[in-house]
């Protein structure tokens, strides 16, 4: 079984997968249980109400960003 890599309430950068839009910092909500797809997250945006599912390889950490 597969850990997951973020917590509850940390801070994350979501990669659109489409690039239509930069990247946006989301809060995660929920670690979702696995289908067979990997492992997924219920996120929200900090700049407003969106909320969305994100497979684990969209995300990475907010520190983690800032390190690049």
């Amino acid at each position: 079984m597969a850990a997951y890599k973020f917590m509850v309430g940390q801070r994350v950068v979501f990669h659109a997968p489409r690039r239509t839009a930069g990247p946006s910092i989301f809060t995660v909500l929920r670690r979702l249980p696995t289908e067979g797809q990997g492992l997924t997250y219920r996120i929200k945006s900090i700049e407003g109400s969106l909320e969305r599912v994100a497979n684990e390889h969209e995300l990475t950490s907010l520190h983690e960003e800032a390190t690049l």
